[in-house]
């Protein structure tokens, strides 16, 4: 990819920042929909690629390749892009063609997932449009660390453990969780999920944001 990808630590090794992938299957390249969906909202809002680059911490030449569909953006990017213009993080991967009913295949989801693969988040929701209520399947690998930056203010993730252990960490507090518990949590603060056993580890995800973009 061409964002040089940011190193955080995983026990005693150091892993990169995940980075968005999609499903080989799909007929859309997420890298082209951030890059519309930014531009759209950036011009929305009278904005130059300088006004965001100091309101999202990303510099203005990652943010003009991003925008010119030359770059994919790591998942940490989207985040601080998606949280500067206080939209929901689907807001910059979806296109805007919703139907009535959708059936979502399995073969034809679109992942998000690390370059090392310990850590993946399988979106349940088709891609159609922005909404204030996203589901996701997330997998950690025994023994990963996955750090998320703060949501857009009064965000709420709602996760329910299916499958093995995780560790649930906002800001200093930590909660540990086994199949079958479920936590509730503020996610516009820092935050983690943590598989401190041997085997790998799965979880159910909503995320409800305050309002979405119009």
């Amino acid at each position: 990819m061409a964002p040089r990808a940011q190193k955080k630590k995983i026990g005693t090794a150091e892993a990169p920042v995940p980075t968005i992938i999609a499903d080989k299957n799909s007929d859309e390249n997420l890298g082209v929909l951030v890059g519309q969906n930014m531009k759209r909202l950036r011009q929305r809002r009278n904005l130059s690629l300088e006004a965001l680059a100091k309101m999202s911490g990303v510099s203005r030449a990652m943010l003009n390749q991003i925008e010119l569909a030359r770059s994919v953006p790591t998942i940490n990017i989207v985040w601080k892009i998606a949280s500067a213009f206080a939209v929901p993080f689907s807001t910059l991967i979806t296109s805007h063609d919703a139907e009535r009913m959708r059936v979502l295949r399995a073969s034809q989801t679109k992942i998000l997932t690390s370059a090392t693969g310990e850590f993946s988040s399988r979106a349940l929701f088709p891609f159609d449009g922005e909404r204030r209520t996203e589901f996701y399947e997330i997998r950690l690998k025994a023994g990963c660390i996955e750090s998320a930056e703060p949501h857009p203010a009064g965000t709420i993730e709602n996760l329910v453990v299916v499958q093995g252990t995780l560790e649930i960490t906002v800001e200093s507090e930590i909660q540990r969780l086994a199949a079958g518990d479920a936590i509730l949590f503020e996610a516009d603060k820092p935050h983690s999920y943590r598989n401190p056993l041997k085997e790998d580890a799965a979880a159910y995800l909503v995320m409800t944001y305050v309002e979405a973009e119009h």
